[in-house]
């Protein structure tokens, strides 16, 4: 029978959870759901003086938000806890003792200084830093010298001096390191703590992990990682390592590309669905030309063979584009619901609350076309909410003089006023031919009437913008603009 799969989300909580590891999430969880198996999440917590604060919360609040739900992990358990590594330290330092034991491992006690030294000596002879391996050999007389004086030591791997380490990557083929080129290596430190290599390897095996899908950045250890499998003789699990994430001049991602922490993005007003769509395209396609793919789809077609090889162009401008085709396609209903939050905790405080939710349902429609990102609907709307606008008196005499403003905004006053009701089509009915009646083209007649009526020279629709805002606050508004003209 063909292993079930079983993949792991693995993250360290020494920052917030950003679009690479997100991706790393995604694409395991895809890869999961598609094979009918099992997403682990894993806390890597055993970098303690680089632990954030808050960085577990925040890593699965963003998995929360994305809905990848998991198997196994924090909050939900499992038969292969603890599901964080500072809860499993004994069983590294057993396995590192075993290591000793087998002469796989031993133990080092040069002092921080000494390898600062080393280091700083290697880098001025231009030769690649890397232990020098002193203690490799030590007799077991200048052990007891060394731990008389009181020296805790660290375990380092013993790495074969000669050699070749090989592996086949799903994603890179046949990939091949030279044992030379690699140094031996810290698996338990000082403070009992064990180092990302024994500790992932360890979990791994027992926690039967049967693929291994992560960032291209982690393909150096590759060679570490199968040195530790083939002396602990486990079975290791199939290797794939993602493309990395390039910003648009094709250099490491950052905050100048537009890449920010994942919550960020919910707190900007990015749906989720939108982030699942485009992470997933960071280095997957369905084909040539889909953008637009569903959760479900998603998870239908994902393949390991479609994972490209090459770095993945992440475009601030193709996630703000299909973040607005997401919005569009809501109902009106959820869209509603998701754009409260955004319009009460973003429009000024001056503005009473709770907002009237009868209210923003007639606005909701009107700017549900225009915006990107639900963070954006408090600016398109504040003009519904204030009392009073601000805005430059020029605006209302850009395209015509004072006096034909006044005369235009006087006569449609006068129309408004007459109305038997407010409605699109009735104020379309009357303002449309006042502009010929006055001799104006429209688009200088309307135009002025919005800024106006919402102190804005683009906004939504203009008569249906006026009958959201009611008969008696567009004619507060319209006398407010004649009395800015001096009139």
């Amino acid at each position: 029978m063909r292993k079930p799969v079983r993949v792991r989300f693995a993250p360290s909580p020494t920052g917030l959870p950003h679009v690479g590891n997100i991706r790393t999430a995604l694409f395991n969880w895809l890869f999961a759901r598609h094979s009918k198996g099992r997403f682990i999440v894993r806390i890597e917590d055993t970098d303690v003086a680089r632990w954030v604060k808050g960085a577990i919360e925040a890593i699965l609040e963003s998995l929360h938000w994305l809905e990848l739900d998991w198997d196994e992990g924090p909050e939900v358990g499992g038969d292969y806890g603890p599901y964080f590594q500072s809860q499993r330290l004994d069983i590294y330092r057993a396995i590192a003792q075993q290591l000793v034991k087998q002469g796989d491992a031993y133990l080092c006690y040069c002092s921080p200084q000494r390898l600062e030294q080393m280091r700083a000596e290697q880098m001025r002879r231009k030769e690649p830093p890397g232990y020098d391996r002193r203690c490799r050999n030590l007799s077991a007389k200048e052990r007891v010298r060394l731990e008389i004086q009181g020296i805790v030591p660290v375990i380092r791997f013993k790495t074969p001096l000669s050699g070749e380490t090989r592996f086949r990557d799903l994603i890179r083929g046949r990939v091949v390191f030279d044992n030379r080129n690699l140094d031996d290596f810290v698996l338990l430190k000082s403070d009992g703590y064990p180092t990302y290599h024994l500790a992932n390897v360890v979990d791994d095996h027992l926690m039967e992990i049967s693929h291994v899908l992560r960032a291209d950045e982690w393909l150096a250890s590759i060679p570490r990682h199968v040195l530790l499998y083939k002396a602990l003789d486990y079975k290791p699990p199939l290797f794939a390592h993602l493309p990395m994430i390039l910003g648009p001049d094709r250099s490491k991602l950052s905050k100048r590309h537009g890449a920010v922490s994942t919550l960020d993005y919910r707190e900007q007003g990015y749906l989720p669905e939108a982030i699942v769509n485009f992470l997933a395209l960071l280095g997957w396609s369905l084909d040539d030309r889909t953008e637009l793919i569903s959760r479900e789809q998603l998870v239908r077609y994902f393949s390991l063979k479609r994972i490209a090889k090459t770095g993945a162009i992440f475009n601030i401008d193709k996630l703000n584009w299909m973040s607005g085709v997401y919005i569009r396609q809501l109902d009106a209903e959820d869209f509603l619901e998701r754009v409260l939050p955004f319009l009460e905790t973003g429009l000024p405080q001056s503005i009473e609350r709770p907002l009237s939710r009868e209210y923003v349902q007639q606005i909701a429609p009107l700017i549900q076309e225009r915006i990107t990102t639900l963070g954006e609907a408090a600016e398109y709307t504040e003009f519904f909410f204030v009392e009073e606008l601000d805005y430059d008196r020029a605006l209302l005499s850009t395209d015509v003089t004072d006096e034909v403003a006044l005369e235009a905004l006087r006569a449609a006053k006068k129309g408004i006023q007459d109305l038997d009701s407010f409605d699109t089509s009735s104020l379309e009915g009357v303002l449309r031919p006042l502009a010929s009646e006055l001799g104006l083209k429209t688009g200088k007649f309307f135009g002025l009437l919005r800024v106006a009526t919402t102190g804005r020279t683009a906004a939504p629709s203009l008569f249906q913008t006026m009958a959201v805002l009611g008969r008696e606050r567009c004619l507060q508004r319209i006398e407010a603009a004649l009395n800015r003209l001096g009139g």
